[in-house]
């Protein structure tokens, strides 16, 4: 990087200074001409590395084994393209991951590059945990050439980017044809309604004694979905509330998941809990026709699952153009990183790397680089192009994302998760139910104004 140096500062005074100013300024041009030394003028609050200097960079993601094996892969490729970075995995379950995060940012010893959910992204970003990534961007260091902006806009709170997007989702419903046909049932995924839905779950268990769908857990996903096919939102539009008046929509949802659980053709909580991991799933082993999941995930269930299966667009969707791009997850910086240029490039190449992203093959939701999308697709097995097809096929439908979760978010998702089980495990009704979310989620909300 090229340095200037202002060197009045070397030419006032009597002879000695300007003698001690021109050797210190020679001193200061053979450093400057190794690389040595940082900008101070740098806004990144990087410590200037160069290419030789020795730098280790944590990194932390949640997923299952088949995601932990290619990052690792991937890691490999950019230690092997820059010798001088030394790479820390730090990654688990879901659970565990955030329950490990926490107290690091207490401790300010978050890793680097940290693996960020969108709900979770606000809450660190407003506590000031998260870096503003603008700065890497306009410097070059994260390139946007082939991404489109409003993939990038979708880490971005208050104008300030807290997460880069690392690939794009949508909803979906993954169905096992052979269940499917076996039960002579049609799903007409243009079309379809919630009745359908239901009436073709039930449809499934009798004539297959399995069951017809998943839990549709968690309901954080499933029921704001529900709300926006009904024209409404989870949250309101400066995030001081929810985003839906009438109680009654929650009291639907929820009696729907009832009776598809009263009929036998949909697992109780219990039941579901006892998920572990892709390769345990009901629609993997052939014990459910359908599951609702994020495009992204259709891949691990099809390298699983015991026959054929296929991504379809969920009920209703077309109402009110229901369906979303939703960031798959995002990779941020935290402040308190002492290598957050480096960080960004390591960002960057995750992003941009047409090797990297041939290992990641839309694990992470569709590449948001064009030039990465058109460069890895031809070489995509079957059924890694289904995905891709999916994504191209259901942004044809998909409307703006609802705004980024508020402060209390995260808060306001644990309080939706432990009153579904309450109300599945049938502790309370629905009705019950859809007062205590509102009167706590208001709170919530109205406390981290």
């Amino acid at each position: 990087m090229r340095r200037v140096v202002d060197i009045s500062l070397f030419t006032k005074g009597g002879k000695k200074l300007r003698k001690f100013g021109l050797a210190f300024f020679c001193f200061i041009l053979i450093l400057s001409a190794t690389g040595c030394g940082s900008s101070s003028a740098d806004p990144s609050g990087s410590n200037g590395q160069n290419s030789n200097e020795k730098v280790t960079l944590r990194v932390s993601w949640w997923g299952e084994q088949q995601r932990h094996d290619y990052t690792m892969k991937v890691i490999e490729l950019y230690e092997k393209k820059h010798p001088n970075v030394t790479i820390e995995a730090e990654f688990g379950n879901w659970d565990d991951y955030w329950k490990k995060l926490a107290p690091m940012a207490a401790a300010s010893k978050l890793p680097d590059v940290i693996q960020m959910d969108t709900p979770y992204l606000f809450q660190y970003g407003e506590k000031g945990q998260l870096e503003d990534l603008t700065h890497f961007i306009n410097d070059g260091t994260i390139d946007i050439q082939s991404i489109d902006k409003n993939a990038i806009s979708g880490g971005m709170i208050h104008d300030k980017l807290y997460g880069f997007t690392l690939g794009s989702n949508v909803l979906s419903v993954i169905t096992n044809d052979k269940m499917i046909n076996e039960s002579g049932v049609v799903v007409d995924d243009e079309n379809w309604t919630w009745d359908e839905f239901e009436k073709i779950a039930i449809d499934i268990h009798k004539a297959t004694g399995k069951y017809g769908t998943n839990g549709m857990s968690p309901a954080d996903v499933f029921f704001p979905y529900y709300l926006r096919t009904k024209g409404e939102h989870f949250y309101n539009k400066d995030g001081t509330g929810l985003g839906y008046s009438d109680d009654q929509l929650f009291i639907d949802y929820f009696n729907r998941e009832l009776r598809l659980i009263d009929e036998a053709a949909f697992p109780t909580p219990d039941v579901q809990s006892q998920i572990k991991g892709n390769e345990a799933e009901f629609i993997g082993k052939g014990n459910a026709a359908m599951t609702w999941n994020w495009s992204n995930q259709y891949l691990g269930f099809a390298q699983s699952a015991n026959g054929t299966l296929s991504i379809k667009l969920p009920p209703e969707h077309t109402n009110e153009r229901a369906l979303f791009l939703r960031p798959s997850m995002f990779f941020s910086i935290p402040k308190s990183s002492k290598q957050k240029q480096e960080a960004a490039k390591f960002i960057n190449f995750f992003v941009n790397n047409v090797e990297a992203n041939k290992l990641i093959k839309g694990d992470r939701g569709v590449p948001v680089s064009s030039k990465v999308l058109k460069q890895i697709k031809p070489k995509l097995t079957e059924e890694e192009t289904k995905i891709f097809d999916y994504v191209e096929k259901a942004s044809n439908y998909a409307s703006k994302e609802d705004s980024p979760s508020p402060l209390g978010g995260a808060e306001v998702i644990k309080v939706l998760k432990d009153i579904s089980e309450q109300i599945l495990f049938k502790k309370i009704t629905p009705e019950d139910g859809s007062k205590l979310f509102r009167e706590k989620a208001e709170e919530i909300l109205q406390k981290n104004q």
